[in-house]
């Protein structure tokens, strides 16, 4: 990886890791969401309340299942071998390093010239 973020040599497995990005936030989010659910499940002193909760809890029990299925399968996610899984995690770390450092916002932001046409005048 060289420091040019415009180069395309540097976009190589892009969508894969954007792909795994958002996988992994899916799958923390549906578990927020079992554990919200469950709480409010535990609050809860409506019978029609209750029942609607056990439903929905079940459904995203069974959403992070499908889920972490999808990532086990694309070898995204490595729940039962942690060497593996480390391996996955120290690839993530050493790019969020490299995009850390990459001057994504130079000091010149000037757009003049860059359009065909001044604005209208409202």
């Amino acid at each position: 990886m060289n420091n040019d973020y415009l180069d395309p040599i540097n976009s190589l497995h892009v969508p894969e890791l954007a792909d795994t990005t958002f996988a992994m936030d899916f799958l923390l989010r549906a578990k927020e969401g079992v554990r919200n659910i469950a709480v409010a499940l535990t609050e809860s002193a409506s019978p029609d309340v209750r029942t609607l909760l056990r439903t929905q809890l079940m459904q995203g029990i069974a959403m992070h299942q499908e889920i972490t299925e999808l990532m086990i399968n694309k070898k995204w996610f490595h729940p039962y071998e942690l060497s593996e899984q480390y391996k996955l995690d120290q690839l993530s770390a050493n790019n969020t390093l490299m995009i850390g450092k990459m001057n994504l916002f130079p000091v010149e932001t000037n757009r003049k010239g860059m359009f065909d046409r001044t604005p209208d005048d409202h």
